[in-house]
């Protein structure tokens, strides 16, 4: 029977040939070009080509690239928004400095826009009808770039139409405690119209706020004191320093959720199901509109009634007062009443997302996202151009590398522009919404840079924990622009710093809320992200934001002249971002450090025993489980370090490099409980969600507890405290599971 023997190993060594061609065939990205002749499977970060990509990032091609990107305005779905979807797939299909492959997706979404035919209007009326003072409908033609027909007029995005009128009350932030407040005052607020300024409370928080008590309609602007340092007059702001002009608006979604309105966690195609538009939830529920602080004073300053409490007063020059109504020795008649007249109307459009992909030459499966926004209120100069410039010259460098063949990163990355970011963070949504499992299986991290540079102090970065060592070397070996002679960590580290137990005072990262697109990687999908942007000093200035956010204002000379004349800070960022790209794409092991989220839990701990411990033991609920978990998850990280660390030391097997990179990758996703925040679309990790209760520490457990302050022992309320207890409590141990060595169950 030796024929039957020798037969059946030709058969088996034909199979496994054909298997071999089968597995190399769909293995094989197409079109890829064969890796750089130095790859190979335990090739570490090169810091020659790191020392290379940082040398040729020019300043002044950053700028070029921000005059280009902020020449028109480029509203989501416009056609200057549609022309740079082409400028973006031209560049990364240039045959000097492209990507391996460039491809833009459309989704149709819903919008919101002001009605050109009808703009939306504030109107003073007198108690016989007639209109007595109208507020102007558009900002001041300083520049003569505010006038341009495809300025889109301030409004409320998503705010519904309508034309409440009624007496005018100040509502400080709009906030439920600054409405609940003036009820406490003796204020009758049904019917009446609220006057809110920016901050404390989200836009569309506002008028949810205001509509439970009885309000009809709502106005917001932004009070000098909050981004002007009180400075008001013409001859103090914009055209002659970067402060905002009294006729400033800010523009700004009112919508509670993020992604497309109509198809919640489905990608938004031709044919996905839609929600029905009257069903939807999210939207405002009383219309709403933003005006400046020029108007604001109008009517402020004429307002009767008590003295607001000294906390609600600003910089517009009177004392401000709470209403209702206006006084008699004012400007405006005894009995006169605030008419605002909404015209906004939904539309589905189509918004486009651009992907650049430069593939992997070893492991191709694995990616590191970098993306941005491109859709701007008006011509975005800082939010988002600043940050699509620094993309462009990231991608333009590495892509001359590639096509040189002198350099290929040792995992994919991918570079992203999302559209419909300021309507609902839509683009980076639904593309995640698309891509869910496998972004959750490949994605090694995401960096995020929206606005890149906002002034030109120092350096801010938002993230979670395992980034934070990989941000702290790459901006230890970048100079920090000026003459300081510091490093961007020094620098850093001077404006922004905090006490840590293990290395001792370092620069403190933000944690990552919903500000920008960074929202779903971390709080849908669990993929350890990060947000840089460079910032102002904050001993020097009581700004929220800079002053010509989302306004006619935010230019290419808005920038040029008052936040980066040299546009040092933009090649900082474009440095520091691209050191940290090329770290987490070309390390051998990730440089994710999963022990730094030892740390967060124990403040978060101790903040839950300190605050909550003694209402916790009041109804029988123990701590002990929580505090067991946190020192399983610290045991476990630990351990992986070390072993990490011993790997580091010898020839390590690519399997097993492969088996502790999964580990760290993996970590983010232990958090994720998409059954632990119902009341909370598309939040599901267990550590960041969004927190009512002014307790630092654990969100369910602190929303939970601030629930049942005032209910009884036994109360549904208490068993919600005890469910998300648990939560964590199996988060945890889920994520110290994930660390352990892979044979241990």
């Amino acid at each position: 029977m030796q024929w039957v023997k020798a037969l059946a190993l030709g058969v088996g060594a034909a199979a496994l040939l054909g298997l071999g061609i089968i597995l190399g065939h769909f293995a094989i990205p197409k079109d890829a070009d064969p890796p750089a002749p130095s790859t190979s499977v335990l090739q570490d970060l090169d810091l020659e080509t790191l020392k290379t990509v940082m040398g040729q990032l020019d300043a002044s091609r950053i700028r070029e690239n921000l005059r280009e990107l902020s020449r028109q305005p480029h509203v989501a779905s416009s056609p200057r928004d549609e022309a740079l979807v082409q400028l973006l797939l031209s560049r990364w299909r240039d045959s000097a400095s492209g990507l391996d492959s460039a491809e833009s997706t459309e989704y149709e979404v819903l919008l919101s826009f002001p009605s050109q035919e009808q703009p939306n209007l504030v109107e003073v009326v007198g108690p016989t009808g007639d209109v007595l003072h109208s507020f102007r409908p558009n900002e001041e033609n300083v520049t003569g770039e505010q006038g341009a027909p495809d300025v889109v007029q301030p409004y409320a995005a998503y705010a519904p139409p309508g034309a409440p009128q009624g007496l005018l009350v100040y509502a400080y932030q709009g906030r439920e405690e600054d409405f609940k407040e003036l009820q406490e005052q003796g204020i009758n607020l049904q019917g009446t119209i609220a006057l809110t300024r920016y901050g404390g409370a989200g836009r569309g928080a506002k008028a949810v706020n205001a509509a439970k008590y009885g309000v009809s309609g709502v106005l917001v602007y932004t009070d000098p004191m909050d981004i002007n340092d009180g400075q008001s007059l013409p001859s103090q702001t914009f055209p002659n320093s970067w402060g905002l002009p009294p006729s400033g608006v800010e523009r700004g979604s009112y919508f509670k959720y993020f992604g497309d309105p109509l198809t919640p966690y489905l990608p938004a195609h031709h044919s996905s199901f839609r929600v029905d538009r009257d069903n939807a939830s999210g939207f405002p529920p009383i219309p709403a509109q933003p005006i400046g602080f020029q108007d604001a004073k109008d009517l402020l300053c004429n307002l009767s009634g008590t003295l607001a409490p000294s906390a609600w007063q600003g910089a517009l020059g009177c004392a401000y007062r709470l209403g209702p109504g206006f006084r008699p020795d004012g400007s405006f008649s005894d009995g006169s009443q605030v008419k605002v007249s909404v015209h906004n109307r939904l539309e589905l459009r189509n918004s486009s997302n651009v992907l650049g992909i430069i593939r992997g030459a070893v492991e191709p499966d694995r990616y590191v996202l970098y993306g941005n926004h491109r859709d701007s209120w008006v011509h975005g100069a800082v939010d988002p151009s600043s940050g699509t410039a620094v993309l462009l010259e990231i991608s333009r460098v590495l892509g001359t590398l590639l096509k040189k063949g002198t350099w290929r990163p040792r995992r994919s990355i991918v570079f992203a522009s999302w559209g419909a970011e300021e309507f609902a963070l839509i683009g980076s949504t639904e593309f995640t919404e698309e891509f869910f499992s496998k972004l959750q299986e490949r994605a090694v991290a995401y960096i995020n840079v929206d606005i890149s540079v906002m002034a030109n102090a120092t350096l801010r970065v938002l993230g979670t924990p395992p980034v934070q060592g990989v941000v702290f070397s790459a901006t230890k070996e970048i100079d920090s622009p000026g003459a300081s002679g510091l490093s961007i960590y020094d620098n850093w580290k001077r404006h922004f710093n905090r006490s840590s137990p293990v290395y001792g005072t370092v620069p403190s990262l933000g944690s990552l809320g919903a500000g920008s697109d960074y929202a779903p990687f971390i709080h849908f999908l669990g993929i350890s992200s990060m947000d840089m942007t460079y910032t102002y000093d904050t001993s020097k200035t009581s700004a929220r934001i800079y002053p010509a956010y989302h306004t006619a204002f935010d230019t290419f000379d808005y920038v040029e002249k008052f936040l980066d004349p040299g546009f040092n800070s933009h090649q900082a960022v474009a440095r520091s971002a691209g050191n940290v790209l090329l770290r987490l794409s070309d390390s051998l092991f990730l440089p994710l450090n999963v022990s730094d989220y030892s740390e967060v839990l124990q403040s978060f701990l101790q903040a839950a025993q300190w605050e909550l411990g003694d209402l916790l033991q009041q109804h029988s609920i123990s701590l002990g489980p929580l505090v067991a978990a946190v020192e399983k998850f610290e045991a476990a990280a630990l351990a992986l370090d070390q072993r990490i660390s011993e790997l580091k030391k010898g020839s390590p097997d690519p399997l097993q490099v492969r088996m502790f990179n999964d580990q760290l990758m993996l970590l983010e996703r232990a958090f994720l409980n998409s059954r632990a925040f119902p009341e909370e679309r598309y939040y599901s990790h267990v550590l960041w969600a969004p927190r009512s209760s002014s307790v630092a520490t654990f969100p369910g457990l602190a929303n939970a507890c601030y629930q049942a302050n005032d209910a009884n022992a036994g109360s549904e309320a208490w068993a919600e405290v005890q469910r998300q207890l648990s939560i964590v409590v199996a988060a945890l141990e889920g994520a110290a599971a994930t660390l352990r060595p892979v044979a241990d169950l």
